[in-house]
């Protein structure tokens, strides 16, 4: 076999794990363009350090390993990815100002495919989807890295307590401790209701529900709109840390700031196991539709909980494969480039 033909070969099995990977990143960083780099940088690490790997354990675990080094390693500056209310109170519609905080400050939304390794399991698929949930990611970021990793690896992926010690090196009564520790936090915050109850696949009252939004929204319809919100729905906008609580003030948001998205265009996407939506806006000097937003919705009790809009579109239409533009006489797109 040549060197060529080796190569080509280690180069494919690696990339048979991107996927994972990035899912397992992204759950540790809680940042999408992170979570692509710590892989890229786990296979180049793997790649250089190959004639080492001396087989003791699956090419996989290795894997694993380097890139949860590589995730601890990044977390060192102790940032921990926030969503609006992680952070602040909710404001009054009266005292709404949008005033932006840093990329590094946020949760990130992430395309499924990115995330999600496709398989025939039905529970190990809706686990996976429920693990990249806004709410349980939002959670994530409140554990040490360490306990992160753990209840990743227990938890999500499935890994024995034995297997996990051995990838940390410490022992399995550390790591049950760690992971005891990690499911009081998130227990905690399950408590205050954070999370949607969403159907893996959606059932046919949310596909229904989501039908109606859409038409509420693209009509700016607000007393429809109202109508499908929960008393408690919460609007959050990243880059800017306001947030609003329930539907009198999500609505007047979108009538007084927000009146520039009357007659805008939903695209469906799928992000973080939700579902989602690209929002393009009229675009008054060019005509047509300009990118405005990554939607991405909660839903529980037949009713919209959670309405988050991701505005740097300059970033995330390109990582969702969205064109950056939308045609006025066109009612449909594609995804894709």
């Amino acid at each position: 076999m040549t060197n060529g033909t080796m190569t080509t070969e280690l180069d494919a099995a690696l990339e048979k794990h991107r996927v994972e990977l990035t899912g397992y990143c992204y759950r540790m960083l809680g940042s999408s363009f992170e979570a692509e780099d710590a892989v890229q940088d786990t296979l180049v690490r793997a790649w250089r350090s190959y004639e080492k790997f001396e087989g003791r354990s699956s090419l996989r675990s290795w894997l694993y390993r380097i890139a949860t080094n590589v995730c601890l390693d990044m977390l060192t500056a102790g940032n921990k990815r926030a969503r609006p209310m992680d952070l602040t109170e909710a404001t009054p519609l009266a005292q709404a100002a949008l005033s932006p905080r840093p990329d590094h400050t946020w949760l990130e939304p992430m395309p499924d495919a990115r995330v999600l390794p496709s398989t025939v399991d039905p529970a190990e698929a809706a686990v996976a989807k429920e693990s990249v949930r806004l709410a349980f990611m939002a959670a994530l970021q409140q554990l040490p890295p360490k306990q992160r990793a753990v209840l990743i690896l227990r938890e999500v992926l499935a890994w024995r307590a034995s297997e996990v010690a051995e990838l940390l090196g410490t022992t399995v009564a550390s790591v049950n401790s760690a992971l005891q520790r990690a499911r009081a936090t998130l227990a905690e915050r399950a408590e205050r209701g954070d999370e949607a109850a969403v159907s893996d696949p959606l059932d046919e009252e949310q596909q229904k529900l989501l039908e109606r939004y859409v038409a509420a929204f693209e009509g700016y319809d607000m007393t429809a709109l109202t109508a499908l919100l929960h008393e408690d729905a919460i609007m959050t906008m990243p880059p800017f840390d306001l947030w609003l609580a329930g539907p009198s003030d999500i609505t007047g948001f979108m009538t007084t700031l927000g009146a520039a998205c009357a007659n805008s265009r939903l695209v469906p996407v799928n992000a973080n196991g939700l579902p989602a939506f690209a929002h393009y806006k009229p675009d008054p000097e060019a005509g047509g539709y300009a990118p405005w937003a990554v939607q991405v919705l909660e839903i529980s009790d037949g009713r919209i909980t959670g309405f988050h809009c991701f505005l740097d579109t300059k970033r995330w239409f390109p990582l969702f494969d969205l064109p950056l533009r939308l045609e006025a006489e066109t009612d449909e797109v594609e995804k894709g480039v």
